[in-house]
Formats: C-alpha cells, structure tokens, sequence
C-alpha cells in the first residue's frame, strides 16, 4: 500500500522540479515567427539603400503635406493622439469579412436631436437652384467628350482614355454582377487590383457602383482608402461614396449600418474625407439636418488630427453658408484643438457676415456661436469682442445669447496671461526647520475626569 500511495503522489519520479518547470514552459510557449529565426545582422550596404529609401518617403510626405497646407498654418506643439476609424480591428484581411446582417443595429440616435422649427428655419438657407449632383459616370462621359473634340496634333500630350479589351470589360462587369448580391466571404482578385491600375475609374465604372449592396460598399472603402493616394480616393468618396450615403437616407430616413461603417472608414484618409465629403456635402446647399447629424457623428466619434480640423474649419467660414454648416462647425469647435489665430479671425470673420442678415438665424447658428465662445474666448482681442457684442444685439436668441455675453464678460483678452494671486500672497520662498523632539520629555496631557 505504501508503493502505491507513492506512485500516485509522484506520477512522474524519474523527472526533477526543474524538468517539470521547464517541460510546462515548453507547452506554454508560442512558436516562434518567422523574423524571430533569423538572426543574422544586416549588411552595411543594404542598410545604406534602407535609409535611402526612408529619406526619399520621408520627403514624400513632406511634399503632399505641404500640398494640403498651401496657407501655411503652423501650429502649437501639443501632444495629440491620433487614432483613425476602428484602429482596434484586426481585421488586415478583407476576405474575413464576415458581413453585416439586416438585423444588425443600425444608427438611429439623430431623431431626438431634430427639430421640425429648426428645419424649416434651416430651408431658407438651401440654394434656390440646386445643381445635380455628379457621379463617376458624369466623369468618365465628360472624358470621352473632351477626347472627341481634341485636335488629332494635341492628342500626344494628353492623357487619352484607354482602349479595353472585351475580355477586360468582361471581368469586370462580371465582379459588378458580383457586388450587387454581395454580403460576406471574399472579394475578386480584379478588383483588388484596381488601385494599382492608371485608369481605375473606367475599370470602376464597368462594375456599376451605384448597384452594389451596403456591405460591397463597405468593403470597396476599405480597400481603396488602404491602397490608394489621398487625391485619388477622394474621388472616390465625392462620385460614388457620397451620393449613395445620401440617397440612403433621404430614401430610408435612416442610414445602413454597413453605409455607415464606411463612412468611418473613410476618415482614414482625412484630407480626402473633408474634400471628398464634407466639403461638396456643405457646398451643395441643400443638405438637410437629418443628413448633418448622421455624417457629423462620424466627427465627434473619430479622433481628426488638428491639421485637417483647422483646414475644414477655414473652409467651412469661407463657403456660402448653408444652414447645416453650423452643425458641422460646431461639432469642430467641440474637438477643442489648439487652432491658430488665423483660424480664429477667420471664423469671427465667418459670424460677423450675419450681423445685417434679416432672415431668423436657425438655433443651431447660436449654438455653433456658444461652442466657440466657450473654448477661444481668452484667444480673442478686444476689438473682436466688442464685434460679437454688437453682432449679439442684432441676432438674439433668448435663451443662448445670454451665454454668450456671460461668457465674454467673463474672459481675457488676447496675449494677457490669467494674474497667479497665490504667488503675489505668499513669500517666495519660505524655509521650514524640522522640530526637533524628545520621546523621553512628553508633556503631561489633561485628562477628562471620570
């Protein structure tokens, strides 16, 4: 009996501790990957052309940045951190896409924030006249029209349209057979090529975008805004994205959770989401309140670095006002980025075009005005304030101009700095001695009598 209640102690006698410790490290441990193996250094002529190549990216960048900054906007050094759409996917491979299903919840957080007044306040603002929106087809037409009427001897330093194969045009209106019943699994191998083709909007044409089903169209941002330059997504986001995320909602009243997920996607390339999007949606006059709140969640839930934040919001004072532009100039205003004074003058410069307007400005207008008297009222000078206070008396509303003028009273002008009473009422500096004490010598201490 004793044999045995051993062997059932120590099931393995013949291993020691250590090799049981190690043996359990082993089952635990990951398999190594691939660049882990290989440890061998780098030799100092391809480390020459790696930092080569890194110079010449880097410059690059640096060429397309300036390009989207021609103002030249220099800003305060603050750590901001920037996060795009969904950085917390993992989800690198399109094929994994597993679908949005028509149960799936959708966005319907906008009807408590629309007011029927404030709309129809809002519809004095839409253009008169507005122009029809244009497609990829309107592009691809207009293309074909200029190269007809082209002179024979101008045709070799323009870029001419090319001619397709009937195999080609075949495979690809095959993939937009595809994309309208499309929910999940993996996407063709031709259209994953199209961001390294030349002509991608002809070949983009042929699959008939405004056919595909939501989730196609989810999948297409994702890809595209990967693998494609800012310049050339952003028309993507204006011809084919925009369109089809507005006649969604003005056709549902609601926008598809599918839409919508590429919407956020979009905002992965900010430069092109702003003038791809935000820019035409504002400058076509006629967006409504509905269509505002959908496509402005997407500013207040991503992070935008100030860059691009400051850019659209010097746009947006510029354009012809349009009603909505408030909306998205207010959920801007709230990101409360550190903006240059450039960007301040130009939006007091933006408030001050309204003080002889005689139409009833929507509450949203006021609002947008709060929002940035709250976060830049110590930026502004004090010619500029007494602008707003006269600006105030001419566009009133009972219950948020009173908030405004509580905020500029109580505000500082530009370049003073808030006065520290601490440090004027207390010395500057003050040197505390320890106290030296006795443990043997205690006062005698009261005590209560019982």
């Amino acid at each position: 009996m004793g044999k045995k209640r051993e062997r059932i102690q120590n099931p393995q006698p013949f291993l020691s501790d250590d090799t049981n410790i190690s043996a359990s490290k082993k089952r635990t441990k990951k398999p190594a990957k691939q660049h882990q193996h290989e440890e061998t250094l780098i030799s100092a002529g391809m480390s020459s052309k790696i930092l080569k190549e890194a110079l010449i990216q880097q410059k690059e960048i640096q060429e397309e940045t300036d390009a989207e900054n021609p103002n030249n906007i220099v800003f305060p050094e603050e750590p901001v951190t920037q996060t795009h759409a969904d950085d917390d996917d993992d989800d690198d491979d399109v094929d994994n896409f597993a679908g949005f299903s028509d149960n799936h919840s959708q966005f319907g957080g906008y009807e408590e924030e629309i007011n029927e007044v404030d709309e129809k306040l809002l519809e004095a603002f839409f253009s008169k006249d507005p122009r029809p929106q244009r497609t990829l087809a309107d592009i691809i037409v207009g293309k074909i029209k200029e190269k007809d009427q082209l002179p024979t001897g101008l045709s070799a330093g323009t870029q001419s349209l090319p001619k397709l194969d009937d195999s080609i045009i075949e495979i690809y209106k095959s993939v937009g057979e595809i994309f309208k019943k499309y929910t999940s699994g993996k996407l063709p191998l031709a259209f994953k090529s199209i961001p390294a083709k030349q002509h991608w909007e002809e070949l983009l044409y042929l699959t008939e975008p405004e056919k595909w089903s939501p989730n196609a169209v989810y999948q297409a941002t994702r890809i595209l805004a990967s693998n494609m330059s800012s310049k050339k997504v952003e028309k993507f986001y204006k011809f084919v994205l925009l369109p089809r995320i507005r006649q969604d909602i003005r056709k549902n009243k609601k926008l598809h959770f599918a839409l919508y997920q590429a919407l956020k996607k979009a905002v992965y390339k900010p430069a092109a989401f702003n003038k791809g999007i935000l820019f035409p949606l504002c400058e076509s006059r006629t967006c409504n309140l509905r269509e505002a709140v959908i496509i402005g969640s997407i500013l207040q839930k991503v992070s935008i670095p100030p860059l691009h934040s400051s850019l659209a919001l010097m746009k947006l004072a510029d354009m012809e006002y349009g009603g909505t532009t408030s909306y998205f100039i207010k959920l801007l205003v709230e990101k409360k980025y550190a903006l240059p004074y450039r960007v301040i003058d130009a939006m007091i410069a933006h408030f001050m075009r309204f003080c002889e307007d005689s139409r009833d400005m929507p509450v949203i207008w006021h609002q947008s005005l709060l929002a940035f008297m709250e976060r830049y009222k110590h930026e502004l000078t004090k010619e500029q304030k007494d602008d707003i206070h006269y600006l105030v008396k001419k566009q009133r509303h009972k219950l948020v101009t009173p908030e405004i003028l509580r905020e500029l009273n109580n505000s500082r002008n530009r370049g003073e700095k808030e006065d520290d009473l601490m440090s004027i009422s207390s010395p500057i500096s003050v040197i505390n001695k320890t106290i030296d004490e006795d443990r043997f010598d205690i006062p005698d201490v009261p005590m209560e009598e019982d």
